[in-house]
């Protein structure tokens, strides 16, 4: 008996040990910096939402965001690894190298699709899993991974503009965990993410547009050439400075939001101008584009959670409350729900 147990363990040893040195290719799958910025995103817009903030509910939410967006960076890599294998940059992913199968990440991405949906029936009540599993699942899966990737990616270079709205729904989905609904603020935050996509990826393109070529991706340099798209960065740039600036007009962000927002949206811009006025050799405008644009974005999003967290440990009325008290018509329509909320704002709404 302990010889045939000796044997057992020395058969499931090795692995176990096999199984334990994939795991970092299983984790490259998942596009672990694109999930972090997804999880960031989404952890702002529930943050800033109005309403009590259920610590389980907002914890289990932030996992399951993860989660649905690790999955579909898994199902890009899966449909993908023909073309990641042509090019230089995604050579090196582990479906490529011959790491994990394409069976495997397939399996793997599904598997991770669908726990993240399980979870949250287990954990939270059913309307909040049927909500986020219906966000996860139709926009972080369905419309990156079937939308994106297998019917825009190889067929248009409008491809990173159309599926850019894929990533910039994650702090519409933390809204929408924490409420139970849509509002403005959100839908201004997924704006500001969707016109920032177009000129961080354009960027990224511009110096890689023979790599795109040679896989046949017609990404906008491969088609229109590079004074088309370095003018099309400058457009978008230009449209997203003021719209980043919105959250602090409305009242939804504080000042430190509106100077940071301000500021990095002029360097923004001067960085696509000075890109537009750059020639076909100078490849590190493009470059320095790219790279300031996570700056950018992280920047943005972090001065936004800094000032959240701030009115929550302070007394200062929520934008949303404040303007309800102010409008005595409206009290007088609907008197005791707004006594109640104007009664309650420094207390509940504080805590959004």
């Amino acid at each position: 008996m302990k010889t045939t147990a000796i044997a057992t363990s020395r058969l499931l040893f090795p692995s176990w040990l096999r199984l334990t040195a994939r795991v970092p290719d299983f984790v490259t799958l998942m596009k672990p910096r694109v999930m972090l910025l997804a999880v960031f995103t989404a952890l702002v817009g529930l943050m800033i939402a109005p309403g009590h903030l259920d610590p389980l509910l907002g914890s289990v939410a932030i996992v399951a965001i993860a989660a649905g967006a690790g999955a579909a960076g898994v199902l890009n890599m899966w449909y993908d690894a023909d073309i990641d294998a042509m090019m230089s940059r995604t050579a090196g992913r582990p479906i490529p190298r011959g790491k994990i199968s394409r069976p495997e990440a397939l399996v793997f991405g599904l598997v991770l699709a669908c726990s993240a949906v399980a979870v949250l029936a287990i954990v939270t009540n059913v309307q909040a899993a049927a909500l986020l599993a219906f966000t996860i699942f139709f926009y972080t899966i369905f419309f990156y991974a079937v939308v994106y990737t297998i019917c825009l990616k190889r067929s248009t270079p409008q491809n990173i503009v159309i599926g850019g709205a894929a990533g910039a729904l994650p702090p519409v989905i933390g809204w929408a965990s924490a409420t139970g609904e849509v509002g403005l603020e959100p839908l201004i935050l997924f704006l500001i993410i969707f016109l920032w996509t177009p000129p961080h990826f354009w960027a990224l393109s511009l110096n890689r547009s023979d790599e795109y070529a040679r896989a046949g991706v017609p990404m906008l340099p491969v088609v229109a050439g590079r004074a088309a798209t370095t003018r099309q960065i400058l457009i978008y740039s230009a449209l997203l400075a003021p719209i980043s600036v919105l959250p602090w007009l409305l009242g939804f962000a504080g000042p430190i939001y509106g100077a940071t927002a301000v500021v990095c949206g002029g360097i923004f811009v001067g960085l696509a101008l000075q890109l537009d006025r750059s020639s076909k050799a100078d490849r590190k405008a493009a470059h320095r584009l790219f790279a300031f644009s996570i700056v950018y974005l992280s920047l943005l999003f972090a001065a936004l959670l800094t000032g959240s967290i701030g009115n929550r440990a302070s007394s200062t009325p929520s934008w949303r409350a404040a303007s309800a008290c102010s409008q005595p018509a409206q009290a007088a329509v609907f008197p005791s729900a707004l006594q109640t909320a104007c009664n309650s704002t420094s207390t509940s709404a504080d805590e959004a």
